[in-house]
């Protein structure tokens, strides 16, 4: 009799196996003629040679499914398992699919047109007010191109500038104080990728979380990144940033040029940068307004409240 030993790596095995081991169960009465064992992230498989070369093929399909839709259950165990081939699913305005199924789409036409821009450029600077889903959307994206392996890993940053706190004053060590800053980033990443997984990510550096002064020195090939409040970084600070971009990436450059925390007489890299790059090929810009806010509507009648402060 053959044995395989199948290792499953990068994901939730009790997610996976299911409540009760409900899928893998499930899985086993596909297979009568082998004897298959589960322990801990590893399947033992006993039986047939060419069973067993079925069967190991099929576990890898389903593992690539549960990555990508975060579910598994008894109607998909069917459709992989008695298929040849995975079919081919209807593309939609889906971007991800997230923790427990979430469906994560473009919910506006300039969110979608984020979506589409960085199909074909590789920088795309999306600028607006809060709200307007800019970084959730960019986060979503990086996703998407790692887990359809576009990239190898994800580089999420910030320029570490405080509205109105003093960084030095906060407690903790230097991530402590940092972290924070980062929490929005963190946010998006636990809605689009199981806990544990991401958990994993982050130790191997496969998506890497850092302050904008971290990126000094570095090449950053095949990684998405993401440089959120950008409206916040200095000329120098942009500059040294944009010019990171290595082979095989994708940068989106994020930022709301009414929420400015610099110094009164420092002028924002992000405005400079839209009117010094807007005529290079390959540089898409996408500007959100309060159209796109997605968040309690009252938050587009307070922004236009404050607009029209601002302007009397």
């Amino acid at each position: 009799m053959n044995e395989r030993s199948i290792i499953l790596e990068d994901l939730n095995v009790k997610d996976f196996f299911g409540i009760s081991n409900q899928n893998f169960n499930e899985i086993k009465k596909y297979y009568p003629k082998l004897k298959l064992v589960a322990r801990g992230n590893k399947v033992y498989a006993f039986g047939e040679a060419a069973i067993l070369d079925e069967f190991e093929k099929n576990i890898d399909r389903l593992v690539v499914y549960f990555q990508k839709y975060n579910k598994l259950d008894a109607h998909v165990i069917e459709q992989i398992l008695t298929t040849s081939k995975t079919k081919d699913h209807k593309k939609s305005d889906t971007i991800v699919h997230g923790v427990g199924g979430k469906l994560i789409k473009a919910q506006t036409p300039n969110q979608q047109k984020m979506v589409d821009e960085i199909k074909e450029n590789d920088m795309l600077f999306a600028v607006g007010p809060a709200g307007t889903g800019k970084t959730y959307t960019a986060v979503a994206l990086a996703v998407k191109a790692l887990k359809e392996k576009e990239v190898r890993r994800i580089i999420l940053t910030r320029p570490a500038v405080e509205s109105g706190e003093n960084l030095g004053f906060l407690p903790g060590d230097l991530k402590e104080k940092l972290d924070p800053y980062m929490q929005p980033l963190y946010d998006a990443l636990h809605d689009m990728i199981p806990h544990e997984r991401l958990v994993s990510y982050l130790e191997k550096g496969v998506i890497q979380i850092a302050p904008l002064a971290f990126m000094r020195g570095r090449t950053l090939d095949s990684a998405f990144v993401i440089l959120d409040e950008a409206q916040n970084t200095t000329h120098n600070q942009m500059k040294m940033f944009l010019t990171r971009m290595g082979r095989n990436a994708k940068f989106i450059i994020t930022g709301d040029p009414g929420q400015i925390d610099l110094p009164a007489k420092q002028i924002s890299g992000l405005k400079e940068a839209i009117v010094t790059l807007k005529d290079i090929e390959g540089i898409s810009f996408v500007t959100l307004d309060a159209r796109d806010i997605i968040r309690h509507k009252l938050v587009s009648k307070i922004l236009a409240a404050f607009k029209n402060l601002e302007t009397t």
